[in-house]
């Protein structure tokens, strides 16, 4: 009995080992572009710490400055216990190329896994002297700026540039703001765009969480990302002008401190804010007309097109609807193209065609479809013919008129039995009813029902109510919804009011991160959790915030010595913690569990 137990126990513990050897991830990571000279990170990341026989192949165009380096982390969320393995080495870029890191390799129990590969693309060393001193100790950051208290114009500054600059009417161009910084950008106080006159202009969506990268121009590396773009169709010919868009930036900047008590405090340095003003220059778009021997039956469109149609039958009875659809595809001013007309014999009742727009913006104009839907009715018993439909367009590619035709239709109408009352939805809602050959709508037969004698409806109690309920029911509403705008205009209320429902769901998004083992994602979403939190609750706007204007304000608000400091501490504990050595995932437990206990202590303390 003893030895059949063993034997099941042994199957059991088989049974789990390769179900996890099922669920075993490895992956690599490092940043997708560096500089020469900069020393960044090469991690190695497995769900499991059963590991053995870690290989990494020669790492070639790079000095491995240390590694591999093992770090474990084990975390239990919910009663679930996850682990993982993190092998991480810190590479120098030696010269700049693009290179590819092959995948390592690694064993789990009995199997062997294989990363995926890297590829890494090496900028040249920035030229200026303030990079060139600061390149070899930078890892991904911000590099270094004017002196003072200026931001110079090669340490901040935004491109406005168009993806071409002649162009015909209604072709599409692409109008692109990127900003280029070595300094810590805060964000715009205000932005002001050009309006864009002599054009029709459809903003691209872009991502809310930008992603930021580093870029070589002119000679210096540079963290960029795109702002804003805009496709702009030219409404006229002739030289447009886009005028300068204006941007107040606000910008974080170190400062050495004098005073040496407030120096050995602050670490010998302290942030100041400094607005400025950015402009991008006009730009200028020679816009050429259409050329001359426009098509007849010209429908606007400027791009690549293609048309085809259908219908729903060809061989009909009197007084049967008939509908043709025809679909436009293609990439231009799909928006701004108008419908081909189809021309139905006279004995056909035609309505309103119906429009579905099927695109999405893209860089080159409005991609997707154009759907459109005739209905028609034949009147009269007899065989018709529906010409093709003509569809004429400039195309981009070869500069000229192109005219694209539809097949022809031959639809055979057989007399419908009985008289000409019969219903008919319409095309366009399918809500409203026509009645052929009456001018009266809706008769309803059996439904007419007798009171007894001397009963009425007119002073009645049920009439009272009719008139005395919606009576209450708009006054309820009516105070309720002045109670709200009253409370919705005092905006700093509300803010104060959300504050901490606010933190709480940026904290939850912090816990993700720790879950995922995001490390600076996560300090980065705990501090904009902290930082948030306490401006929404004292209404301090972010640029005015700083350690010591917020412990001034708590104090005012009589919150205790013992549980400010205690704010302070969460504060600098996920400043310092990302850079400090040791058991990375320990720390990121510690700061969440920290920030989230002094939130939660705040949020009790705070009274307004």
């Amino acid at each position: 009995m003893r030895k059949i137990v063993f034997l099941w126990m042994a199957l059991i513990a088989m049974a789990l080992d390769c179900y996890a050897d099922d669920k075993v991830t490895f992956t690599a990571s490092a940043p997708d572009v560096v500089a020469v000279g900069d020393q960044f990170r090469l991690s190695y990341t497995v769900n499991t710490q059963n590991v053995k026989d870690f290989r990494v192949p020669s790492i070639k165009g790079f000095d491995v400055l240390m590694g591999p380096s093992r770090s474990a982390s084990t975390q239990i969320f919910n009663g679930n216990k996850t682990e993982s393995l993190t092998y991480t080495y810190i590479l120098s870029a030696k010269a700049e190329g693009e290179y590819t890191i092959p995948g390592a390799t690694l064993s789990v129990g009995r199997d062997q896994y294989l990363s995926n590969s890297v590829k890494i693309k090496v900028l040249p060393a920035d030229k200026s002297a303030d990079a060139q001193g600061n390149g070899n100790s930078r890892e991904g950051g911000r590099g270094a700026s004017s002196s003072g208290t200026s931001i110079s114009n090669n340490d901040l500054f935004i491109t406005a540039t168009l993806s071409k600059t002649n162009a015909y009417e209604q072709e599409a161009i692409l109008l692109t703001y990127k900003i280029y910084t070595v300094v810590d950008l805060r964000g715009f106080d205000n932005v002001k765009l050009p309006d864009f006159k002599g054009f029709h202009s459809q903003e691209v969506e872009l991502p809310n969480d930008r992603r930021w990268g580093l870029e070589h121009y002119k000679g210096r590396n540079y963290h960029s990302t795109i702002y804003r773009q805009f496709v702009l169709f030219p409404q006229q010919s002739g030289k447009l002008t886009i005028d300068a868009a204006r941007f107040d930036a606000s910008i974080e900047k170190m400062e050495e401190v004098i005073d040496p008590f407030e120096a050995f405090f602050n670490g010998g340095a302290g942030s100041i804010q400094i607005k400025k003003t950015l402009m991008t220059p006009k730009l200028t778009v020679d816009v050429k007309s259409l050329p001359s021997g426009k098509p007849a039956d010209f429908s606007g469109g400027v791009g690549e097109f293609t048309i085809s149609s259908s219908i729903n039958s060809t061989e009909v009875k009197t007084n049967d609807a008939i509908t043709v659809k025809v679909v436009i595809s293609g990439t231009g001013n799909l928006k701004l193209v108008s419908d081909p007309e189809i021309k139905f014999p006279e004995d056909f009742e035609v309505y309103d065609p119906k429009v579905d727009n099927k695109f999405r913006l893209t860089y080159n104009g409005l991609s997707g479809n154009k759907v459109i839907e005739y209905l028609a009715i034949p009147r009269n018993a007899g065989t018709y013919k529906i010409p093709p439909i003509k569809f004429s367009y400039f195309d981009i590619k070869s500069r000229s008129y192109k005219t694209l035709s539809t097949e022809e239709y031959i639809v055979q109408v057989a007399k419908g039995t009985g008289n000409a009352t019969q219903t008919i939805a319409n095309f366009t809602n399918k809500e409203d009813l026509k009645v052929l050959n009456e001018d009266i709508r809706f008769i309803k037969q059996n439904e007419v029902k007798l009171m007894p004698k001397g009963v009425y409806f007119y002073g009645s109690t049920t009439y009272w109510l009719f008139y005395l309920i919606p009576g209450l029911v708009f006054v309820a509403c009516f105070i309720v919804y002045r109670k709200q705008i009253a409370a919705n205009a005092n905006v700093a209320r509300v803010r104060t009011k959300k504050a901490n429902k606010v933190a709480v769901k940026r904290m939850k998004l912090a816990e993700k991160l720790l879950a995922a083992n995001k490390r600076d994602a996560f300090y980065d979403e705990v501090l904009k959790a902290l930082w948030g939190y306490i401006s929404d609750k004292l209404n301090i706007p972010v640029s005015r915030l700083s350690k010591d204007n917020v412990e001034e304000e708590l104090r005012r608000y009589g919150v205790s010595d013992e549980l400010i400091k205690e704010f302070l501490d969460a504060l600098n504990s996920c400043e310092f913690a990302r850079f400090a050595p040791g058991d990375a995932n320990q720390a990121m437990d510690k700061v969440y569990k920290e920030s989230f206990e002094v939130i939660s202590k705040m949020e009790n303390s705070i009274k307004h």
